[in-house]
């Protein structure tokens, strides 16, 4: 067995161990002395989206395909563009692209080009275009931010907020794709 000389440092996994120790150990103290200001279950939710968000472009990228999110008033889900049928299709037996509902008391507030959208309660009915029950004046579907193969996506600001206690988390995308989360005091920061 060979002893370590004087002179000899530490190697990287050592390094690397003694790193991730201490972040966990400032993560946990920061959690639970409430020092982020914010309602911790927000900043979840937003980074959930920002995950599958994240997961949908690199399954763009990869296999060529078109997503889509709606965003609702309190539920979002998943949509990807058929080019065969040219139209949209609701991702029904894809788990990981599963309709999904915010936890209770919570909403979304949706800006696209620094416009409020006016959020429906139900996800819109995706019409088949080659449907006699379509009418030719129903306006064609599509969701609100597209995800693009090439990587880039529809520019956005998707707010969380916990009305009854005033509390918002902002996830925000730009068209390259790149996702942050903030809350409104540090998105104002960041602004000035």
């Amino acid at each position: 067995m060979r002893s370590r000389s004087p002179g000899a440092g530490f190697t990287l996994i050592e390094i690397l161990v003694v790193v991730t120790v201490i972040g966990i150990i400032v993560s946990i103290g920061l959690l639970s002395l409430s020092v982020l200001g914010d309602d911790r279950q927000l900043r979840i939710e937003a980074r959930r989206i920002g995950s599958l968000l994240a997961a949908a472009q690199d399954e763009a990228l990869m296999q060529g395909r078109e997503f889509g999110l709606e965003v609702m008033l309190t539920s979002y889900r998943f949509v990807e563009y058929d080019p065969y049928q040219t139209r949209w299709l609701e991702l029904e037996i894809d788990d990981i692209f599963r309709a999904r509902q915010l936890p209770e008391d919570m909403e979304f507030d949706l800006l696209l080009e620094d416009k409020m959208v006016l959020l429906s309660a139900e996800a819109v009915t995706i019409a088949d275009p080659d449907s006699t029950n379509v009418s030719s004046k129903s306006k064609k579907y599509a969701p609100h931010i597209m995800i693009f193969s090439s990587g880039e996506s529809t520019p956005f600001e998707l707010r969380i907020a916990r009305r009854s206690e005033q509390q918002i988390v902002i996830l925000e995308g730009d068209a390259m794709g790149i996702i942050d989360v903030m809350t409104a005091d540090e998105q104002a920061d960041a602004l000035r």
